[in-house]
């Protein structure tokens, strides 16, 4: 079969993967400069790594994204380190992963005593919940209450407002009391202390990919964006890239909903109407080159709290503040110190039109609540990046939501972040979507 993949990130190059090994011949367009979508990466002067653009990491429970490495034969450029996760406070930070003991129940044990804003049975209570939680072998039924409602009625009112309400509203603004609770049970029973990356960054791993799909015969189009997919009157499919039309035996899109929506007309209304109704929000992430530490207790991602979906009522005007060198070496960065200031917010908020100096001006003062001597003089350089389409939003029962990745146009599919539900977006998803789809564009083929 001739199959045509829209998009070259991780979805789109493992179903890449799998297709060419069933000897296929694989096209694969994607629109940016270089492989990698969402976990793409970027290199300074002087820096023997790459950094991703939006922060990245693996739990040890990413089975299939460390399943595809090792198939590729990298195993061994993996890493895992266990970094500290810190709750923002007036009082000072406090440690929600911290490697107190070489076990990480006993650490998170630990951890959750050391909540002092909380009495101690609310943080008893806080703790029992999350165990509850890692031990719900499935907890898709959760998904017809909102987990702000959940949250709040088991662990108390004191410790939902301290902890997951405003992680809550920070992540999904005024949405936030929306959201399932199955969703925060699948962030909840994956996550683990030890976080993975890959030796040169995420960006070597998805070039290490992309180069094993290439030697096997696919074509890698970059910075070629699709305009169309149309029913050929033979069979098959014209995808329309640049005014210039290549058949297709198949397609698979692993672009946005919205995307695939303009980008096939001819879907038929429902489905189109059922993609165009998903919700999500973009993310964006100015990233800085200190010349020093930022967080000097070692913290390598700040929960910061959020107590009204507008941010600037807010402490911190953005979501997440992540040293990403208290948790991988500067010296892999020319000694850089190198410090994300993230957010998820919808694609129509100012801080999408804001430039990266107006944006500067907003999100710098805060710091000085992290650490009172920080300076603008401490930046050496500083980087933007903003993505429309980052992070799904899961209402109550959003399983009768997601489309199929078979679409009604035989021959025609789908595999995107926003079918991945109840787990949440990141790229051990993206590789379990693009091989799924994979099997399934073979089985249809009768293979």
């Amino acid at each position: 079969m001739r199959i045509v993949i829209i998009g070259g990130g991780v979805t789109g190059l493992s179903a890449a993967y799998d297709l060419v090994n069933a000897g296929h011949h694989v096209i694969i367009f994607e629109a940016g400069a270089e492989v990698g979508g969402l976990a793409a990466g970027f290199r300074d002067a002087g820096w023997e790594w790459s950094l991703e653009k939006f922060y990245h990491h693996w739990f040890a429970t990413d089975h299939d994204v460390l399943r595809l490495i090792e198939e590729i034969g990298h195993s061994d450029r993996v890493r895992f380190l266990s970094p500290v996760t810190s709750l923002w406070t007036e009082e000072g930070n406090y440690p929600l992963d911290r490697p107190v003991f070489e076990n990480p129940f006993l650490s998170r044990i630990v951890n959750v005593l050391g909540l002092k804003p909380l009495p101690l049975p609310d943080r008893l209570r806080f703790g029992l919940v999350g165990l509850l939680l890692k031990l719900m072998p499935n907890g898709i039924t959760l998904e017809k209450v909102t987990a702000d409602r959940w949250l709040r009625r088991m662990v108390g009112r004191r410790a939902h407002e301290l902890v997951w309400r405003p992680l809550l509203i920070g992540k999904f603004g005024a949405l936030y009391d929306q959201v399932n609770m199955a969703w925060f049970w699948a962030r909840m029973v994956k996550r683990t202390a030890r976080l993975g990356t890959f030796e040169g960054g995420f960006q070597a791993f998805l070039d290490a990919l992309a180069g094993v799909v290439t030697g096997r015969g696919a074509e890698l189009h970059l910075s070629t964006p699709v305009r169309t997919v149309e029913q050929a009157a033979g069979g098959g499919f014209r995808v329309v890239v640049d005014g210039e039309t290549v058949q297709a035996d198949r397609v698979l899109s692993t672009t946005s909903p919205h995307l695939m929506a303009r980008l096939a007309p001819e879907l038929p209304e429902g489905y189109r109407q059922q993609l165009l109704e998903l919700k999500s929000i973009g993310a964006l992430a100015l990233i800085l080159a200190l010349d020093r530490p930022l967080m000097t207790d070692g913290t390598y991602w700040l929960n910061l709290p959020a107590v009204s979906p507008e941010r600037d009522k807010n402490p911190f005007p953005f979501l997440a503040l992540v040293e990403h060198t208290n948790y991988l070496d500067k010296a892999y960065y020319g000694g850089d110190h190198l410090v994300y200031l993230g957010d998820y917010l919808p694609p129509d908020h100012e801080h999408f039109r804001l430039s990266e100096e107006e944006l500067a001006r907003r999100f710098l003062p805060s710091l000085k609540r992290v650490n009172p001597a920080f300076s603008p003089e401490w930046i050496r350089k500083r980087w933007l990046f903003r993505a429309p389409y980052a992070q799904p939003v899961p209402f109550v029962n959003q399983s009768k939501r997601i489309p199929s990745i078979r679409t009604p146009l035989e021959g025609l599919y789908l595999a995107c972040m926003s079918q991945v539900y109840p787990w949440d977006r990141g790229t051990n998803y993206a590789v379990e979507i693009g091989r799924r789809a994979a099997r399934m564009m073979l089985e249809d083929a009768g293979e």
